[in-house]
């Protein structure tokens, strides 16, 4: 008899109902909320005279449509002033804890639920952000949600959710220098697109994923909706546990040895099936940026953007002729060397205190290039105050760099962090659509060493040329 995923184990233990075929009751371990979505659905609540029904399970945090510039406060971006407005009423009137923008644990949701221990393996864990499964880091089953279910999680502290089929994704085999899990999962998303991931849970191991740090992968799991996953995650192991060892809502006590106990038998059975493989050889990955307007449009620093006549078909070929018309570049053309008007070092996907040691190693003694704008934003107050203390925002500050404060910032333009139209940005974040940062602004992902190398330089530019 075959063996069980993590994936089957931990469902399987949430299930409150099978509803019908395919589709089941789920208890909602933790329920994270933000002030860009949530007015909504609290609206709705309200409506129909309901309170959220276990607030204690459901956590607010304030990040998404806030100015980070230093010093400001919840009406400093006046655009958010009124969703700043409506969270505190709501959380207030419900019960719900709220970090807000003068709470030390504020940040962006998705660096929030791990460092304060709110997401821990074999939960789940809901949030209105299509970008949930970052918790997935720590072997939660996250994923994010719209606002009827958000609604839904208030009223109930369960869901409907369709069973999906199951994906294991291996990286084998050491990294080179220079590369990193943002460079390991841009790469996996090259290789097979942007839906490849559809209608699947996907487990990530393999060596090179069981040699990361906490955050590495939180960062590979924060982009598994980039493939089309719902649901992306990694088996807990003994760093997890160390990472996740007295985090403010982690067990205390005996309860945290029963948890340790619960959390060994989570990684899948030897002799678990999975309806799909994909195997990464990491040897053959390089520092990676993006050139086109999806996360698959992307290639190593040190190859070319592919020629027209190499699209595996014509509506291939014309989604890369409209991102290359976007972006200004052309076919055949080398990413290192395209000048670039603005840095930008944050989000949810590398916003973390690793993430910002990996940019100041490369920034150290340099300068920011004439020109260019070049920010750091954390991705969480407690991220900022650590950060603060090794010395890292004066090795920002005395390069060039804007040194903000916690939030989702130049990620998604609906804060007052905008790219101007037709300037160029490279950028941690995690997606480089059309329009993005702004009308008319032109994005390119990569790794937080490679977007500090870029500030420094004036153009993308090879990392490798600058670690020593």
């Amino acid at each position: 008899m075959a063996g069980k995923t993590m994936f089957e184990k931990i469902w399987d233990d949430h299930v409150v109902a099978q509803m019908h075929e395919g589709v089941y009751l789920l208890h909602i371990d933790r329920h994270i909320i933000m002030e860009s979505a949530c007015a909504p659905a609290f609206a709705g609540l309200s409506e129909r005279g309901l309170k959220v029904r276990n607030p204690e399970l459901t956590f607010a945090t304030i990040d998404h449509i806030v100015s980070t510039m230093p010093g400001r406060t919840g009406e400093t971006f006046a655009g958010g002033t009124e969703l700043v407005r409506l969270i505190r009423q709501n959380t207030a009137e419900n019960g719900v804890r709220l970090f807000d923008i003068d709470d030390p644990r504020q940040g962006i949701v998705h660096v929030v639920a791990p460092e304060q221990g709110i997401a821990l393996p074999g939960t789940t864990v809901v949030c209105a952000d299509s970008h949930t499964p970052s918790s997935g880091g720590l072997g939660a089953l996250a994923w994010g949600i719209g606002t009827s279910e958000t609604e839904h999680v208030f009223a109930t502290q369960m869901l409907l959710q369709r069973k999906p089929k199951q994906m294991r994704v291996l990286f084998e085999g050491a990294l080179a220098p220079g590369v990193t899990a943002k460079d390991m999962v841009l790469y996996l998303i090259g290789q097979i697109g942007v839906s490849a991931g559809r209608g699947y849970a996907v487990e990530y191991g393999g060596s090179a994923v069981r040699s990361l740090s906490i955050e590495g992968r939180v960062t590979i799991c924060n982009m598994s909706i980039e493939f089309g996953a719902k649901f992306g995650f990694v088996a807990p192991d003994s760093l997890t546990y160390d990472y996740l060892r007295c985090k403010p809502y982690a067990p205390k006590g005996a309860d945290w040895e029963r948890a340790i106990e619960q959390w060994r038998r989570l990684p899948s059975d030897d002799g678990a099936i999975f309806d799909q493989q994909v195997t990464i050889d990491c040897g053959e990955i390089s520092p990676q940026v993006s050139w086109g307007s999806t996360p698959e449009e992307v290639i190593g620093i040190d190859q070319h953007i592919p020629d027209l006549s190499s699209a595996e078909d014509s509506e291939r070929r014309k989604a890369w002729e409209n991102s290359l018309a976007y972006q200004g570049l052309l076919p055949g053309q080398q990413m290192e060397g395209v000048p670039i008007d603005v840095a930008f070092i944050g989000s949810c996907t590398n916003g973390r205190l690793s993430d910002l040691k990996d940019a100041a190693r490369v920034v150290r003694g340099r300068r920011v290039a004439a020109g260019v704008r070049a920010l750091v934003v954390p991705g969480s107050s407690q991220v900022k105050r650590e950060a603060e203390t090794a010395g890292l925002d004066k090795i920002f500050l005395d390069a060039g760099f804007e040194w903000r404060e916690a939030g989702c910032s130049m990620c998604i333009s609906i804060n007052d962090d905008i790219v101007a139209p037709g300037a160029r940005c490279i950028a941690t974040s995690n997606r480089n659509f059309q329009n993005r940062q702004g009308p008319g602004s032109r994005t390119h992902i990569a790794s937080p060493a490679m977007v500090a190398a870029a500030a420094v330089s004036g153009k993308i530019t090879d990392v490798r040329a600058y670690l020593n």
